[in-house]
């Protein structure tokens, strides 16, 4: 009776197994497999990044159950480290003969063309061999050396019928040579030890600076250098050759205030002590008009004689090539006081003045030991009369444009 009002059992109640409806979904329970394209917010840009992103920090929950965190709590990505860049490669040190034509451009192309430019395809006649000998007396040649080069290429451009002047150009270097070539005779610094070298100059000659490439030029042949600061006069003189010194690695002789003819004494038995090959010995800056000063000097030459009977074994003078003729008169004052055995040029790479080194050669023709073309601690090298022609003139046996 009254059975109509049951409620007929569900396939579930069959099965055994409770009805499921909506409300039977706890809002703690899982989330649905899908939704609605409406229902799902869209990830932030910075959440898959930092989800893509190779960090150990949990990305934080992205879906209809969490807020998207504010932009400031966000993971950064990991700063992935740059490459290390790898220095530029050094530019390769260019070869001396390089260094020398490159020291010499001021004097090589001076007046416009200079040397080697007035040699074209242009037809030989007197305005052209005027123009040379300006040229030549402004690159301080002097009136002797001009004189004798220009009388050397009118014989050849008769005797040889020559049209253009490029032709010249080998005659000249030619001539330039054999003026040059007596100058070229190499320091023997084996023939005693130690071999003393004393160096003398005006202030400003460059001759400190000289002193501390040549350590270094005597050090590349093997040989044991001592310095000896003898300049007392000028103030940071012997710091400056102290800091050579050890820029060099050898031992410097100095006294504080000292008297320099007993700085010189005390190097040179310090020398012969330690079994040192080369002294080399610098002197206070000195004006050849300054005639009590040049006795100064004498006195520290005589002084190294006494302690070395030999010696000094060079005497050689600095010479700044900037001041063109006036270094004529350099040489024989010094020769006069103290018997200047060699020269050093320097500075040739900034003056235009490098035709000197002929001037010197036919009036004062002391050998040339080393020239200077730079700043560097090996532009200073033995003077060698054939690259230094080419340089002057960019011709090598062949016609080259400066």
């Amino acid at each position: 009776m009254f059975g109509f009002l049951k409620k007929k059992p569900t396939d579930a109640d069959k099965r055994g197994k409770p009805s499921e409806t909506a409300e039977d979904f706890p809002e703690s329970g899982p989330e649905p497999l899908w939704a609605p394209e409406s229902e799902v917010e869209a990830e932030p840009a910075e959440a898959a990044a930092a989800a893509a992103a190779p960090d150990s920090t949990p990305a934080a929950p992205v879906g209809p159950a969490a807020e998207p965190a504010p932009r400031d709590a966000m993971p950064e990505p990991p700063t992935v480290p740059a490459a290390v860049a790898e220095p530029p490669a050094a530019a390769p040190r260019r070869s001396w003969s390089e260094r020398l034509k490159a020291g010499l451009a001021r004097t090589r192309t001076q007046l416009g063309g200079g040397l080697s430019g007035l040699f074209g395809r242009r037809k030989i006649d007197e305005e052209f061999l005027e123009e040379l000998e300006t040229t030549l007396l402004m690159a301080d040649c002097g009136v002797d050396a001009t004189t004798h080069l220009l009388d050397g290429l009118r014989k050849r451009w008769k005797s040889e019928r020559l049209e253009t002047t490029d032709q010249l150009q080998n005659t000249l270097a030619a001539q330039l040579k054999a003026i040059l070539q007596p100058l070229e005779q190499s320091l023997d610094i084996d023939a005693h030890k130690p071999f003393v070298i004393m160096l003398a100059g005006v202030n400003g000659s460059g001759k400190t600076t000289s002193i501390g490439k040549l350590a270094k030029h005597f050090q590349a042949r093997g040989k044991s250098v001592l310095l000896a600061a003898g300049d007392t006069f000028r103030a940071a003189a012997r710091e400056q050759l102290q800091t050579w010194g050890e820029r060099n690695g050898v031992a410097v002789i100095a006294q504080e205030g000292g008297d320099p003819a007993a700085v010189m004494f005390d190097a040179v038995s310090a020398a012969r002590a330690r079994g040192i090959d080369v002294v080399l010995a610098d002197t206070a800056g000195r004006l050849p008009t300054q005639l009590h000063l040049m006795e100064e000097i004498a006195k520290v030459r005589r002084v190294i004689n006494k302690a070395d009977p030999t010696g000094p074994h060079e005497v050689l003078l600095v010479l700044d090539a900037n001041i063109g003729q006036n270094a004529l008169a350099q040489v024989k004052a010094f020769d006069a006081a103290i018997g200047v055995t060699g020269l050093v040029l320097t500075k040739l790479d900034g003056t235009a003045k490098g035709g000197v080194v002929a001037a010197i050669a036919r009036q004062c023709p002391k050998p040339l030991r080393f020239i200077g073309v730079g700043e560097g601690i090996d532009d200073l090298q033995p003077f060698r009369a054939g690259e230094f022609v080419d340089a002057l003139l960019g011709s090598d046996g062949t016609r080259r444009q400066a």
